[in-house]
């Protein structure tokens, strides 16, 4: 079967909010991590996982662990895979309950109020994805 990628296929395959969260998952596996795993400075290098803070080795390790995500990320929304619906959601309900635990463990994260803030934006994310499976045919 001849899969359809030209620009308007592509642009038509899912939803403005995750046509977002393929550009994202392409930019962090493509630009970011790789010069954050590569290029970064150890002494520099930070990864924060389920709301905490990594430095040095483990943050190396965090970004290698990250580059992996965005990359199957990027080609599960890219070919809109089964299997990216229902791992979308979990990470996507990780990430909001990592911004409510960095916001109480890191002064950085701006306390409970922000929050919370911060993580029903990507709890709305992760609903508008589940809503979103029958897109993912694989």
């Amino acid at each position: 079967m001849h899969s359809d990628f030209s620009l308007r296929s592509q642009l038509i395959a899912r939803p403005w909010w995750m046509q977002l969260l393929l550009a994202f998952s392409i930019f962090m596996t493509f630009v970011y991590l790789p010069w954050d795993v590569l290029i970064k400075p150890l002494g520099e290098d930070q990864e924060v996982w389920f709301g905490v803070l990594f430095t040095g080795w483990f943050a190396k390790l965090g970004g290698l662990l990250h580059w992996l995500v965005y990359g199957a990320a990027s080609y599960g929304y890219l070919k809109m895979k089964r299997w990216m619906h229902p791992w979308s959601v979990i990470y996507l309900l990780q990430i909001a309950l990592g911004m409510l635990v960095w916001s109480l463990l890191d002064e950085r994260g701006g306390g409970l109020a922000t929050g919370s803030i911060v993580a029903g934006f990507f709890l709305l994310i992760a609903y508008f994805s589940w809503r979103e499976r029958a897109r993912f045919d694989g």
